[in-house]
C-alpha cells in the first residue's frame, strides 16, 4: 500500500501536479467539444502487477499564470467547481469521464495490458487508500480515479481532496434498468437518499435531460444505385453503365443511422413532469435538438473497386498466351501476316483510300476472325455482343473527332481555368507568394492591389489581358467568370463610347450641309418642323410599359453599325395614326414582305443578351422558383423573363413600320406561324398563315408584350446588361473576398497545376498510386455519403442546408437551429414519422398499435442531476452534489460526485 502510494506521488512530482489547482474562470461553451486534449502516461509497477497512469486536461489558450496566482482559501479546486458547471453538459465528443462528471482534467490508473482486471473488493480498497493517501502527502486537487471491474464495462471510483473538502467519485453498473429507476422521479429519490441532506427542505434540484432517437430505416428513399437493367449488356450488375463511362456511388446505405438528441438543459424539480404515469418532455417541445451520422463502415463503393481491380493488373506477369492458353493465339502464317497488315494500315498515312472511308473495326475484324476460328465460343472471356460494343465505343469517330480529342483541356474537367490565363497565373503568384514572401499579409496585400489594377483597367477603357473573349466561361472557376465579365463590360463600355462619337460626328456633318443648304434654298417653317418632327417616335402602346422593369431609366444602348442602317422614306399614316421612319434595319429577311404591305421584311438591328456568370444564374433561377407556381406568380416569371423579347420586339418595330405580330413571329419563331394551302372559288391555291395555338391561348405573354412595345431601335432602348452596374458589383465582390475565399476560388487552378507538374517530372512509382487509389476511394465515400444526406433530408439549393450537410459529415455533432420548429428539424420529424409507419406497417399484426407514435421510444436516456447541500453536518459547506444517469436498453450507469466538507462535519 505505501510503496503504491510512493510510485503515484512519485510520478504527480514529475508532472508538477502537486499544490492547488483553484481558480474561478470556468471553460467556455463547447470548449469540451472543440477544444484540445492532452495526455501523458507513465506505467508504474506494484509486486509483479503492473499499472498505468495517465494524466488527461484540456489545454485552455486563455488560461495565463496571474489567473493561476489569483488564489483565495476557500476557493474549491477547479474539478469540483466543473461539478456544477452546465457549459458543457453531455459534450459529443470526449473521454467518459468527461461526458459523466464534467471535469476537464483528472488522473486515471487502469491495469496494464496484459494484467488482469481489479474485481475484488480488497483489491479495490486497497488501490483507493494508496490514492487517498498519495492525494494528501501531495497536495495534489486533481481527481484521480481508478478503473475497476472489466474493462468492457468502463467502471471507475476515485476521489478529488481539496482545502477542507472531499469528492468521491463512484458508479454503478447494472446490465437492465429497475422499472422503478426508469424515470426521472425514481432517479430523483435515489439522488436525495444518496446526499442525506440534513436540512428540512432540501435546496432546488437542477435538471438537464437528453433524449436520443435512432433512425435506421430509410426504405422510403431510393436506392443508392439504380436498380438492374437486364436488358442491357452490363443489366447483371448493380451500377453497370455503358462501356466508356465510369460508374459511381456505393452498392449500399452509406449513412446507416441518424441520431437524434433532443435536450431539456435547464430544468427544475417542481417544472418537469416524469413517471410511469405522465411525462411532459415531448421531443417536438425539446428547446435543443442536435443530430449526428453514423455511416456504414467501409461501404462497398463502384469506382473505388473499379480502379483497386485495375490497379492489380498492374502487378500481374501473365502473358497473353499464359491467359488465354497457347493454342487460341497460334496461327498459319498467312493469319499473322493478315494482322501485321490490318496494323500497318492503322499507322501507315492513307494514300488511295480516303480517311474518312476507313473503317477501324473493320480492318481489326478481318485479322481478328482467324483467330476466333480456332477458339470455342464458351472459351472466350467475352462474348459476342459484349466484344462488339466494346470495339464500338472504342473506334466510334475516332478519326473524325481526333482533333476534338487533341485540343483537350484538363481544366475543364477540374473547373480550374486555361493553361497561362490570367486567373491560372494568379494562382501560380498567390500560391508562391504566401509561401516565399510574406504568408497571410502578403497574399492580402497583392489581392488588394489586383483588384485596384482591375478597377484602373475598366475605368480608363483597357482590357484585361489573359482572359479569353466572349461571355463567362460557365465550365471555368467562378473568378475565372468574374474576371471574363469584368472584360466583357469594358468591351460594352468601349462600343457604346465609340459609337456616341460616330453618332456626334455624324450629326455634326448632317448640321453643316443643312445649314449651307438652307442659305442656298428657302424653306418654309413648317416644313422644317415635320422634318424634325419625323425623326422622333411616338410611343404607341397605352398602359404601363415593360419597360419599368428596368433599373436604369436613362440609360440606352447604342450600336455600332447604325451606320449602315437603309433607311424608308416616310411611310403613309396608318390606321392607328402613328407614323414612324425605319431605324436599325440590318439586311432583308429572306425576300419576306410584310403581310399588310409590299415593303420587305427587314432584320433588325437587336441588342445582345446579358452574359451572366454561374452565381447570377444560381441567384436568378432561386428568385424564379420562389414566386411559385400560381397563376399571379407564373405570369410575373414570365415577364421577368421576357426583357430580352420585349427588346427585340421594339427593334422589329422600329425597322418595320406598319409589321404586325405575326410579322415577328415568322422571323423570331418561324414554327409558330402555321401556313396552309386555301383554295379560292376560282380555284386558286394560296398560302394562308396564323399563329400556332400556342400564340393563341388566352393572356399569352407575347400578345402582351407586343401590345406594350413601343417603337424604339435598339440603339434608343433601355440597355439589357448594364455595364455600369455589373461592373461594379464585380469589383466589389472581388473587394470583399477574403485570403481564405480567394484560396478556395483558386484552389482547382492549383490542382490543375500540381497534376501538369507531377506529370512533367516523371513517372509515379506504383506505391504512391496504391496511396492515390486510397484517397480518391474515400473521395467517393465522402460524396456518396454527402448525396445520401441530400436526398434524405431533400435538400434546396440553399447555403444553409449544403452547410448543414457538410457538418454533419465532418462534425460529431450538429446543432438544429429552431430545434423541432425550425425548418430542418421539420424535416427530420418527418423522417421519424415516416419511419414509425413503416415499422408498424410490416410489424406483426399483435404488435401493432392503434395509433402510431411520432417518435420510437428512446434508444437512450441522459438525466443529469445537481445541487448544492451542505454534508455531512446541517452546518457545514454548501457543496456541489452530482448524479449522472444513464438509461439504455441493456445498460444502466449511476455516475455520482458527492463532495463531504471535512471541516466541519
Amino acid at each position: 500500500d505505501c510503496r503504491t502510494a510512493c510510485a503515484v506521488e512519485e510520478v504527480l512530482n514529475d508532472w508538477k501536479l502537486i499544490g492547488n489547482s483553484a481558480g474561478n474562470f470556468s471553460p467556455e461553451k463547447g470548449a469540451y467539444t472543440s477544444g484540445t486534449w492532452g495526455e501523458k502516461s507513465q506505467d508504474i509497477h506494484f509486486a509483479d502487477f503492473k499499472f498505468c497512469i495517465t494524466h488527461y486536461f484540456l489545454i485552455q489558450e486563455c488560461e495565463k499564470d496571474d489567473e493561476k496566482d489569483k488564489f483565495e482559501e476557500d476557493t474549491f479546486p477547479l474539478a469540483i467547481q466543473d461539478l456544477m458547471c452546465m457549459n458543457n453538459d453531455f459534450p459529443p465528443r470526449a473521454h467518459c469521464l468527461v461526458r459523466w462528471y464534467g471535469i476537464r482534467e483528472f488522473v486515471v490508473i487502469t491495469p496494464g495490458s496484459n494484467c488482469e482486471a481489479i474485481i475484488s473488493e480488497s483489491k479495490c480498497n486497497l488501490l483507493l487508500s494508496s490514492i487517498s493517501i498519495s492525494l494528501a502527502n501531495s497536495g495534489c486537487q486533481i481527481p484521480m480515479l481508478v478503473q475497476v471491474q472489466q474493462k468492457w464495462r468502463r467502471m471507475y471510483a476515485g476521489e478529488c481532496q481539496g482545502q477542507g473538502v472531499r469528492t468521491d467519485f463512484e458508479m454503478v453498473h447494472l446490465r437492465k434498468v429497475p422499472s422503478q429507476y426508469y424515470h426521472v422521479s425514481g432517479l430523483l429519490d435515489i439522488f436525495k437518499s444518496k446526499i442525506g441532506c440534513p436540512l428540512s427542505s432540501l435546496p432546488q434540484v437542477n435538471i438537464a435531460i437528453r433524449f436520443t432517437y435512432i433512425l435506421q430505416d430509410w426504405q422510403q428513399h431510393s436506392w443508392p444505385q439504380q436498380p438492374p437493367d437486364f436488358d442491357t449488356l452490363l443489366g447483371g450488375e448493380v451500377g453497370g453503365v455503358e462501356f466508356g463511362k465510369l460508374p459511381f456511388g456505393a452498392c449500399e446505405e452509406p449513412v446507416s443511422e441518424l441520431h437524434l438528441a433532443t435536450t431539456w438543459p435547464h430544468l427544475t424539480e417542481g417544472i418537469v413532469v416524469d413517471n410511469d404515469v405522465y411525462s411532459d418532455l415531448d421531443p417536438l417541445q425539446a428547446p435543443h435538438w442536435s443530430v449526428k451520422v453514423r455511416t456504414a463502415e467501409n461501404p462497398q463503393c463502384l469506382l473505388g473497386d473499379l480502379l483497386t481491380e485495375f490497379f492489380k493488373l498492374c502487378c500481374r506477369k501473365e502473358s497473353i498466351e499464359e491467359i488465354l492458353g497457347k493454342g487460341l493465339t497460334e496461327d498459319e502464317g498467312k493469319e499473322i501476316n493478315d494482322i501485321g497488315s490490318a496494323l500497318s494500315k492503322l499507322t501507315e498515312p492513307a494514300t488511295t483510300v480516303p480517311i474518312s472511308k476507313m473503317s477501324v473495326a473493320n480492318m481489326v475484324h478481318s485479322a481478328r476472325k482467324h483467330i476466333r476460328r480456332h477458339r470455342r465460343i464458351d472459351e472466350s472471356p467475352l462474348n459476342t455482343d459484349v466484344l462488339n460494343s466494346v470495339l464500338l465505343v472504342i473506334t466510334k469517330n475516332l478519326l473524325s473527332d481526333w482533333a476534338q480529342w487533341s485540343n483537350y483541356n484538363l481544366f475543364l474537367q477540374l473547373k480550374s481555368a486555361p493553361i497561362d490565363s490570367l486567373t491560372y497565373r494568379l494562382a501560380l503568384c498567390v500560391c508562391l507568394v504566401n509561401y516565399y514572401h510574406g504568408g497571410l499579409r502578403a497574399v492580402a496585400h497583392l489581392w488588394q492591389e489586383f483588384v485596384l489594377e482591375l478597377r484602373y483597367r475598366w475605368e480608363n477603357n483597357y482590357l484585361i489581358c489573359g482572359l479569353a473573349g466572349g461571355p463567362p466561361d460557365l465550365r471555368c472557376c467562378l473568378l475565372h467568370q468574374k474576371l471574363q465579365m469584368i472584360n466583357c463590360c469594358i468591351e460594352r463600355k468601349k462600343a457604346r463610347d465609340e459609337a456616341r462619337k460616330v453618332l456626334e460626328g455624324s450629326e455634326k456633318k448632317v448640321s453643316r450641309m443643312s445649314s449651307g443648304y438652307l442659305k442656298s434654298l428657302s424653306v418654309p417653317e413648317s416644313a422644317t418642323v415635320m422634318s424634325t418632327g419625323s425623326i422622333s417616335t411616338k410611343e404607341v402602346s397605352p398602359g404601363k410599359s415593360w419597360d419599368s422593369w428596368s433599373d436604369s431609366e436613362d440609360e440606352f444602348f447604342e450600336c455600332l453599325s447604325d451606320q449602315g442602317e437603309s433607311e424608308a422614306p416616310p411611310a403613309d399614316e396608318e390606321k392607328d395614326g402613328s407614323k414612324s421612319k425605319a431605324e436599325g434595319r440590318l439586311h432583308p429577311y429572306n425576300n419576306m414582305t410584310l403581310l399588310n404591305s409590299s415593303e420587305p421584311l427587314y432584320v433588325p438591328i437587336t441588342q445582345e443578351p446579358a452574359p451572366m456568370t454561374e452565381d447570377l444564374l444560381e441567384e436568378q433561377s432561386e428568385v424564379l422558383a420562389k414566386l411559385g407556381t400560381s397563376a399571379e406568380g407564373s405570369h410575373l416569371r414570365a415577364r421577368m423573363q421576357s426583357a430580352c423579347l420585349l427588346s427585340d420586339m421594339e427593334s422589329f418595330k422600329a425597322a418595320n413600320p406598319g409589321c404586325v405580330l405575326e410579322d415577328f413571329v415568322r422571323w423570331y419563331s418561324p414554327r409558330d406561324y402555321v401556313e396552309e394551302e386555301v383554295v379560292h372559288k376560282k380555284d386558286n391555291t394560296v398560302l394562308k398563315g396564323k399563329l400556332s395555338a400556342r400564340m393563341m391561348i388566352p393572356g399569352n405573354m407575347w400578345v402582351e408584350a407586343w401590345q406594350t412595345a413601343r417603337v424604339t431601335p435598339a440603339r434608343r432602348q433601355r440597355r439589357l446588361f448594364d455595364d455600369t452596374k455589373e461592373a461594379e458589383k464585380v469589383l466589389h465582390y472581388l473587394t470583399m473576398q477574403k485570403p481564405a475565399d480567394l484560396t478556395c476560388h483558386l484552389l482547382p487552378c492549383i490542382i490543375h497545376s500540381t497534376i501538369l507538374k507531377l506529370k512533367e517530372e516523371g513517372e509515379l512509382p506504383f506505391i504512391f498510386v496504391e496511396h492515390l487509389l486510397v484517397i480518391l476511394i474515400a473521395m467517393e465515400t465522402v460524396i456518396t455519403q454527402a448525396r445520401s444526406l441530400k436526398a434524405k433530408f431533400s435538400i434546396s439549393e440553399m447555403v444553409s442546408f449544403h452547410r448543414f450537410v457538410t457538418s454533419l459529415l465532418e462534425d460529431p455533432e450538429v446543432e438544429v437551429i429552431g430545434a423541432g420548429q425550425g425548418s430542418t428539424g421539420r424535416i427530420i420529424y418527418r423522417l421519424f414519422i415516416n419511419a414509425q409507419k413503416v415499422n408498424t406497417w410490416y410489424g406483426r399484426k399483435e404488435e401493432r398499435r392503434p395509433t402510431v407514435p411520432d417518435f420510437p421510444s428512446p434508444a437512450g436516456r441522459e438525466i443529469l442531476l445537481r445541487a448544492r447541500v451542505p454534508r455531512p453536518a446541517p452546518y457545514s459547506k454548501p457543496l456541489p452534489q452530482r448524479l449522472f444517469c444513464v438509461l439504455m436498453r441493456e445498460e444502466f450507469r449511476l455516475a455520482g460526485a458527492f463532495s463531504s466538507d471535512t471541516s466541519f462535519f
